[in-house]
Protein backbone atom coordinates (compact mmCIF):
# COMPACT_ATOMS: atom_id res chain seq x y z
CA UNK A 1 0.00 0.00 0.00
CA UNK A 2 2.69 2.59 1.08
CA UNK A 3 4.65 2.20 -2.12
CA UNK A 4 1.69 3.56 -3.89
CA UNK A 5 2.11 7.09 -1.95
CA UNK A 6 3.62 10.14 -3.68
CA UNK A 7 5.67 12.86 -2.55
CA UNK A 8 3.34 15.79 -1.65
CA UNK A 9 4.44 19.65 -2.41
CA UNK A 10 6.59 20.73 -0.09
CA UNK A 11 4.92 23.40 2.19
CA UNK A 12 6.63 26.78 1.49
CA UNK A 13 6.50 28.34 5.22
CA UNK A 14 8.17 25.40 6.50
CA UNK A 15 10.67 24.82 4.16
CA UNK A 16 11.81 28.33 4.77
CA UNK A 17 11.85 28.10 8.90
CA UNK A 18 14.28 25.19 8.38
CA UNK A 19 16.77 27.34 5.60
CA UNK A 20 16.56 30.03 8.55
CA UNK A 21 17.78 27.85 11.07
CA UNK A 22 20.20 26.53 9.03
CA UNK A 23 21.40 30.02 8.56
CA UNK A 24 24.86 30.50 10.48
CA UNK A 25 24.48 34.39 9.81
CA UNK A 26 23.88 36.45 12.67
CA UNK A 27 22.20 39.15 11.39
CA UNK A 28 19.70 37.51 9.92
CA UNK A 29 15.73 38.18 9.65
CA UNK A 30 13.00 35.65 9.74
CA UNK A 31 10.13 37.58 8.54
CA UNK A 32 8.07 34.40 7.04
CA UNK A 33 5.96 32.24 9.98
CA UNK A 34 2.97 34.22 10.78
CA UNK A 35 3.62 34.31 14.69
CA UNK A 36 3.82 37.94 16.67
CA UNK A 37 7.42 38.34 18.35
CA UNK A 38 8.25 41.14 20.90
CA UNK A 39 11.02 43.84 20.21
CA UNK A 40 13.24 40.61 21.92
CA UNK A 41 11.90 37.90 19.08
CA UNK A 42 9.89 36.01 21.52
CA UNK A 43 6.25 35.03 21.48
CA UNK A 44 5.24 36.02 24.82
CA UNK A 45 2.57 33.90 26.74
CA UNK A 46 -0.25 37.09 27.60
CA UNK A 47 -0.41 38.07 30.83
CA UNK A 48 -4.52 37.22 30.83
CA UNK A 49 -3.51 34.12 29.80
CA UNK A 50 -1.21 33.47 32.52
CA UNK A 51 -3.72 34.37 34.99
CA UNK A 52 -6.33 31.98 33.30
CA UNK A 53 -4.68 28.89 33.40
CA UNK A 54 -3.76 29.38 36.97
CA UNK A 55 -7.37 30.12 38.01
CA UNK A 56 -8.14 26.80 35.51
CA UNK A 57 -5.50 24.68 37.22
CA UNK A 58 -6.75 25.45 40.58
CA UNK A 59 -10.40 25.52 39.57
CA UNK A 60 -10.52 22.14 37.29
CA UNK A 61 -11.48 18.79 38.63
CA UNK A 62 -11.57 16.49 35.53
CA UNK A 63 -10.33 16.49 32.36
CA UNK A 64 -13.53 14.46 30.80
CA UNK A 65 -14.94 15.41 27.02
CA UNK A 66 -16.64 18.27 26.81
CA UNK A 67 -19.75 17.96 24.22
CA UNK A 68 -19.31 17.43 20.64
CA UNK A 69 -19.82 21.47 19.47
CA UNK A 70 -17.31 22.40 22.70
CA UNK A 71 -18.16 24.09 25.62
CA UNK A 72 -21.54 26.66 24.91
CA UNK A 73 -19.45 29.23 27.39
CA UNK A 74 -16.90 29.72 24.46
CA UNK A 75 -19.29 29.47 21.87
CA UNK A 76 -20.90 32.34 23.46
CA UNK A 77 -18.20 34.32 24.19
CA UNK A 78 -16.80 34.71 20.98
CA UNK A 79 -19.92 35.16 18.98
CA UNK A 80 -19.79 38.05 21.36
CA UNK A 81 -16.30 39.29 20.65
CA UNK A 82 -16.67 38.87 17.38
CA UNK A 83 -20.37 39.71 16.43
CA UNK A 84 -21.49 41.78 19.15
CA UNK A 85 -25.19 42.58 19.00
CA UNK A 86 -25.39 42.50 15.23
CA UNK A 87 -27.24 39.47 14.70
CA UNK A 88 -28.96 37.48 17.50
CA UNK A 89 -27.85 34.71 18.99
CA UNK A 90 -30.40 32.51 18.49
CA UNK A 91 -29.62 32.77 14.45
CA UNK A 92 -25.91 31.44 15.10
CA UNK A 93 -24.96 27.94 15.18
CA UNK A 94 -21.39 27.88 16.42
CA UNK A 95 -18.82 24.95 17.15
CA UNK A 96 -15.37 24.66 18.97
CA UNK A 97 -12.42 23.60 16.31
CA UNK A 98 -8.70 22.32 16.64
CA UNK A 99 -7.50 26.34 15.61
CA UNK A 100 -8.75 27.97 12.76
CA UNK A 101 -7.75 26.44 10.06
CA UNK A 102 -10.19 23.41 11.65
CA UNK A 103 -12.98 25.86 11.40
CA UNK A 104 -12.11 26.78 7.55
CA UNK A 105 -11.65 23.04 6.95
CA UNK A 106 -15.20 22.43 8.77
CA UNK A 107 -16.69 25.51 7.15
CA UNK A 108 -15.44 23.89 3.41
CA UNK A 109 -16.71 20.28 4.80
CA UNK A 110 -20.28 21.89 5.03
CA UNK A 111 -20.70 23.70 2.11
CA UNK A 112 -19.35 20.71 0.66
CA UNK A 113 -21.72 18.66 2.08
CA UNK A 114 -25.19 21.57 1.71
CA UNK A 115 -23.99 22.31 -2.31
CA UNK A 116 -21.91 20.01 -3.76
CA UNK A 117 -22.04 22.35 -6.75
CA UNK A 118 -20.89 25.53 -5.11
CA UNK A 119 -17.70 27.29 -6.13
CA UNK A 120 -15.55 29.00 -3.65
CA UNK A 121 -14.25 32.44 -4.84
CA UNK A 122 -11.09 33.24 -2.82
CA UNK A 123 -8.75 36.58 -3.29
CA UNK A 124 -5.80 36.79 -5.40
CA UNK A 125 -3.80 36.28 -3.53
CA UNK A 126 -4.83 34.20 -0.30
CA UNK A 127 -3.70 32.21 2.39
CA UNK A 128 -2.20 29.40 0.02
CA UNK A 129 -3.77 26.97 2.64
CA UNK A 130 -7.49 28.03 1.33
CA UNK A 131 -6.58 26.95 -1.75
CA UNK A 132 -4.89 23.80 -0.75
CA UNK A 133 -7.87 22.30 1.49
CA UNK A 134 -9.96 23.49 -0.99
CA UNK A 135 -8.12 21.06 -3.61
CA UNK A 136 -7.64 18.44 -1.53
CA UNK A 137 -11.84 18.29 -0.86
CA UNK A 138 -12.04 18.31 -4.83
CA UNK A 139 -13.76 21.66 -4.54
CA UNK A 140 -13.54 23.96 -6.74
CA UNK A 141 -12.38 27.60 -6.31
CA UNK A 142 -12.21 30.40 -8.61
CA UNK A 143 -9.64 33.42 -7.86
CA UNK A 144 -11.27 37.21 -7.77
CA UNK A 145 -8.87 40.03 -8.03
CA UNK A 146 -7.68 41.60 -4.71
CA UNK A 147 -4.13 43.33 -4.64
CA UNK A 148 -3.44 46.20 -7.14
CA UNK A 149 0.35 45.27 -7.39
CA UNK A 150 0.75 49.35 -9.14
CA UNK A 151 -0.73 50.86 -5.66
CA UNK A 152 -0.28 48.39 -3.36
CA UNK A 153 -3.73 48.68 -2.01
CA UNK A 154 -6.99 46.62 -2.79
CA UNK A 155 -8.34 46.19 -6.68
CA UNK A 156 -11.94 46.88 -5.59
CA UNK A 157 -12.99 47.54 -9.01
CA UNK A 158 -11.49 44.21 -10.12
CA UNK A 159 -12.62 42.18 -7.22
CA UNK A 160 -16.47 44.06 -7.66
CA UNK A 161 -15.78 42.66 -11.50
CA UNK A 162 -14.91 38.92 -10.83
CA UNK A 163 -17.59 38.15 -8.12
CA UNK A 164 -20.12 39.46 -10.64
CA UNK A 165 -19.32 36.31 -12.55
CA UNK A 166 -20.52 34.52 -9.59
CA UNK A 167 -23.63 31.98 -9.82
CA UNK A 168 -26.51 32.05 -6.98
CA UNK A 169 -25.02 29.68 -4.40
CA UNK A 170 -21.45 30.06 -5.09
CA UNK A 171 -19.15 31.03 -1.55
CA UNK A 172 -17.07 34.05 -1.23
CA UNK A 173 -14.74 33.82 1.26
CA UNK A 174 -13.40 36.91 2.11
CA UNK A 175 -10.68 37.84 5.50
CA UNK A 176 -12.57 39.81 8.26
CA UNK A 177 -9.46 42.18 8.55
CA UNK A 178 -5.59 42.11 7.83
CA UNK A 179 -5.84 40.39 4.96
CA UNK A 180 -3.25 37.34 4.93
CA UNK A 181 -0.73 37.82 2.88
CA UNK A 182 -1.19 41.36 1.44
CA UNK A 183 -2.33 43.73 4.45
CA UNK A 184 -4.55 45.78 2.52
CA UNK A 185 -8.20 45.96 3.55
CA UNK A 186 -11.55 46.53 2.72
CA UNK A 187 -13.15 50.20 3.97
CA UNK A 188 -17.16 49.93 5.23
CA UNK A 189 -18.46 51.50 2.48
CA UNK A 190 -16.60 48.79 0.32
CA UNK A 191 -17.63 45.98 2.89
CA UNK A 192 -21.73 47.49 2.39
CA UNK A 193 -20.75 47.10 -1.58
CA UNK A 194 -19.64 43.28 -1.17
CA UNK A 195 -22.89 42.99 0.85
CA UNK A 196 -25.06 44.17 -1.22
CA UNK A 197 -23.75 42.37 -4.30
CA UNK A 198 -23.99 39.49 -2.27
CA UNK A 199 -27.81 40.11 -1.79
CA UNK A 200 -28.15 40.91 -4.79
CA UNK A 201 -26.77 37.65 -6.77
CA UNK A 202 -27.60 35.13 -4.10
CA UNK A 203 -23.86 34.23 -2.62
CA UNK A 204 -23.02 33.08 0.56
CA UNK A 205 -20.43 35.27 1.95
CA UNK A 206 -17.82 32.71 4.51
CA UNK A 207 -15.25 35.38 6.21
CA UNK A 208 -12.34 34.16 7.76
CA UNK A 209 -10.88 36.31 10.90
CA UNK A 210 -7.36 35.17 12.58
CA UNK A 211 -6.07 38.78 13.10
CA UNK A 212 -8.94 40.89 15.56
CA UNK A 213 -7.30 43.49 17.08
CA UNK A 214 -4.39 43.41 15.12
CA UNK A 215 -5.27 46.26 12.77
CA UNK A 216 -7.29 49.06 14.05
CA UNK A 217 -8.89 47.58 17.07
CA UNK A 218 -11.30 45.07 18.14
CA UNK A 219 -14.52 46.44 17.61
CA UNK A 220 -12.94 48.50 14.26
CA UNK A 221 -11.79 44.86 12.83
CA UNK A 222 -15.00 43.04 13.11
CA UNK A 223 -16.71 45.79 11.63
CA UNK A 224 -17.22 44.32 8.39
CA UNK A 225 -17.83 40.86 9.62
CA UNK A 226 -20.58 42.21 11.43
CA UNK A 227 -22.33 44.25 8.66
CA UNK A 228 -22.22 41.29 6.51
CA UNK A 229 -23.50 38.80 8.97
CA UNK A 230 -26.57 41.06 9.91
CA UNK A 231 -27.49 41.77 6.07
CA UNK A 232 -27.10 38.86 4.26
CA UNK A 233 -29.74 35.35 4.54
CA UNK A 234 -26.78 32.96 5.33
CA UNK A 235 -23.45 33.68 5.87
CA UNK A 236 -20.12 31.00 7.60
CA UNK A 237 -17.57 32.82 9.97
CA UNK A 238 -14.25 30.83 10.70
CA UNK A 239 -12.51 32.77 13.35
CA UNK A 240 -8.93 31.61 15.63
CA UNK A 241 -7.87 32.60 18.95
CA UNK A 242 -3.88 31.69 18.06
CA UNK A 243 -2.68 35.66 17.21
CA UNK A 244 -5.18 38.03 19.24
CA UNK A 245 -4.56 35.55 22.30
CA UNK A 246 -1.05 33.88 21.79
CA UNK A 247 -2.83 30.49 21.62
CA UNK A 248 -0.93 29.30 18.57
CA UNK A 249 -0.08 26.01 20.13
CA UNK A 250 -3.64 25.66 21.67
CA UNK A 251 -5.33 25.38 18.25
CA UNK A 252 -8.15 27.34 19.66
CA UNK A 253 -10.87 28.27 16.57
CA UNK A 254 -14.80 28.76 16.08
CA UNK A 255 -16.72 28.14 13.31
CA UNK A 256 -20.13 30.02 13.37
CA UNK A 257 -23.06 29.39 10.83
CA UNK A 258 -25.75 31.95 10.56
CA UNK A 259 -28.94 31.92 8.81
CA UNK A 260 -32.53 34.44 9.52
CA UNK A 261 -34.56 31.27 8.50
CA UNK A 262 -36.79 30.51 11.31
CA UNK A 263 -35.42 27.34 13.10
CA UNK A 264 -32.40 26.86 10.70
CA UNK A 265 -30.23 26.79 13.96
CA UNK A 266 -30.88 23.71 15.42
CA UNK A 267 -30.16 21.73 12.22
CA UNK A 268 -27.07 23.41 11.21
CA UNK A 269 -26.20 22.95 14.96
CA UNK A 270 -26.52 19.36 15.12
CA UNK A 271 -24.49 19.42 11.31
CA UNK A 272 -21.95 20.85 12.93
CA UNK A 273 -21.76 18.53 15.95
CA UNK A 274 -22.00 15.71 13.53
CA UNK A 275 -18.89 17.21 11.05
CA UNK A 276 -16.94 17.79 14.34
CA UNK A 277 -17.62 13.84 15.42
CA UNK A 278 -16.54 12.75 11.84
CA UNK A 279 -13.39 14.71 11.94
CA UNK A 280 -11.94 14.30 15.40
CA UNK A 281 -14.61 13.71 17.76
CA UNK A 282 -15.03 16.07 21.27
CA UNK A 283 -12.51 19.62 19.57
CA UNK A 284 -9.77 20.69 22.62
CA UNK A 285 -10.80 22.22 25.49
CA UNK A 286 -7.39 23.74 27.02
CA UNK A 287 -7.52 27.07 24.90
CA UNK A 288 -11.07 27.79 25.36
CA UNK A 289 -11.49 27.35 28.59
CA UNK A 290 -8.83 30.21 28.78
CA UNK A 291 -10.15 32.25 25.72
CA UNK A 292 -13.75 31.97 27.79
CA UNK A 293 -11.79 32.27 31.44
CA UNK A 294 -10.74 35.88 29.72
CA UNK A 295 -13.72 37.22 28.46
CA UNK A 296 -16.06 36.48 30.83
CA UNK A 297 -13.89 38.61 33.53
CA UNK A 298 -14.01 41.96 33.78
CA UNK A 299 -10.88 42.54 35.04
CA UNK A 300 -9.29 40.03 32.94
CA UNK A 301 -10.65 40.97 29.78
CA UNK A 302 -9.03 44.45 30.71
CA UNK A 303 -5.93 43.45 30.43
CA UNK A 304 -5.87 41.46 27.57
CA UNK A 305 -7.39 44.16 25.55
CA UNK A 306 -4.50 46.65 27.07
CA UNK A 307 -2.18 44.30 25.85
CA UNK A 308 -3.69 43.41 22.73
CA UNK A 309 -3.32 47.15 22.15
CA UNK A 310 -0.13 47.35 22.78
CA UNK A 311 1.09 44.71 20.64
CA UNK A 312 -1.16 46.53 17.87
CA UNK A 313 0.38 49.57 18.46
CA UNK A 314 4.21 48.32 17.97
CA UNK A 315 2.72 46.57 14.85
CA UNK A 316 1.94 50.22 13.44
CA UNK A 317 5.36 51.69 15.21
CA UNK A 318 7.62 49.54 12.79
CA UNK A 319 5.01 50.16 9.86
CA UNK A 320 5.85 53.60 10.20
CA UNK A 321 9.43 52.76 10.94
CA UNK A 322 10.25 50.32 7.77
CA UNK A 323 8.29 53.08 5.30
CA UNK A 324 10.40 55.77 6.90
CA UNK A 325 13.38 54.63 6.60
CA UNK A 326 12.92 53.44 3.01
CA UNK A 327 11.72 56.75 2.36
CA UNK A 328 14.99 57.91 3.97
CA UNK A 329 17.05 55.93 1.54
CA UNK A 330 14.88 56.34 -2.00
CA UNK A 331 14.05 60.11 -1.60
CA UNK A 332 10.31 58.53 -2.37
CA UNK A 333 7.24 57.90 -0.68
CA UNK A 334 6.46 54.94 -2.79
CA UNK A 335 6.33 52.72 0.25
CA UNK A 336 4.18 54.30 1.81
CA UNK A 337 1.51 51.55 1.87
CA UNK A 338 3.55 49.31 4.35
CA UNK A 339 2.35 52.28 6.77
CA UNK A 340 -1.20 52.21 5.56
CA UNK A 341 -1.42 48.21 5.36
CA UNK A 342 -2.92 46.73 8.86
CA UNK A 343 -2.02 43.22 10.82
CA UNK A 344 0.73 41.12 10.72
CA UNK A 345 1.49 41.56 7.22
CA UNK A 346 2.49 43.51 4.07
CA UNK A 347 2.90 42.29 0.90
CA UNK A 348 5.91 44.25 -1.33
CA UNK A 349 4.86 43.05 -4.71
CA UNK A 350 8.23 42.15 -6.18
CA UNK A 351 9.14 39.06 -7.72
CA UNK A 352 10.31 35.79 -5.81
CA UNK A 353 13.85 36.49 -7.49
CA UNK A 354 14.53 39.44 -5.69
CA UNK A 355 12.95 37.98 -2.70
CA UNK A 356 16.03 35.32 -3.14
CA UNK A 357 17.98 37.79 -3.58
CA UNK A 358 17.13 39.57 -0.39
CA UNK A 359 17.51 36.09 1.47
CA UNK A 360 21.01 35.23 -0.11
CA UNK A 361 22.85 38.66 0.52
CA UNK A 362 21.36 40.22 3.49
CA UNK A 363 19.88 36.90 5.22
CA UNK A 364 16.34 38.26 4.88
CA UNK A 365 13.86 35.51 5.14
CA UNK A 366 10.19 36.27 3.49
CA UNK A 367 7.60 34.01 1.64
CA UNK A 368 8.17 33.85 -2.09
CA UNK A 369 5.57 35.81 -3.17
CA UNK A 370 6.81 38.98 -0.63
CA UNK A 371 5.09 38.53 1.78
CA UNK A 372 6.82 39.90 4.87
CA UNK A 373 5.61 39.43 8.70
CA UNK A 374 6.04 43.11 10.06
CA UNK A 375 5.87 41.12 13.79
CA UNK A 376 9.22 39.72 13.15
CA UNK A 377 11.10 42.83 12.93
CA UNK A 378 12.73 45.19 15.83
CA UNK A 379 14.06 48.43 15.67
CA UNK A 380 17.30 46.64 14.48
CA UNK A 381 15.92 45.12 11.95
CA UNK A 382 14.40 47.54 10.43
CA UNK A 383 17.58 49.28 8.67
CA UNK A 384 18.86 45.97 7.38
CA UNK A 385 15.36 45.28 5.85
CA UNK A 386 15.29 48.46 4.11
CA UNK A 387 18.93 48.75 3.17
CA UNK A 388 18.22 44.98 1.26
CA UNK A 389 15.04 46.21 -0.07
CA UNK A 390 16.73 48.97 -1.83
CA UNK A 391 19.89 47.14 -2.79
CA UNK A 392 17.65 44.42 -4.67
CA UNK A 393 16.05 47.06 -6.53
CA UNK A 394 12.27 46.07 -5.14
Amino acid sequence: MFENLKPQPADKILALMQMYRDDPRQDKVDLGVGVYKNAEGVTPVMRAVKAAEHRIWEAQTTKAYTGLAGDPAYADAMIDLILGSSVERDKIAAVATPGGTGAIRQGFELIRMASPEARVFVSDPTWPNHVSILKYLGMESVAYRYFDPETRAVDFDGMMADLKEARPGDVVLLHGCCHNPTGANLNLSQWQAVADLVNERGLIPMIDIAYQGFGDGLDEDAAGARLVASSVPECLIAASCSKNFGIYRERTGLLMALSQQPDAQALNQKTLAFLNRQNYSFPPDHGARVVTTILTDEALRTDWARELEDVRLAMLDLRQQLAGELQRLTGSDRFGFIAEHRGMFSLLGTTPELVERMRVEHGIYMVGDSRLNIAGLNAQSVPILAKAIVDAGV
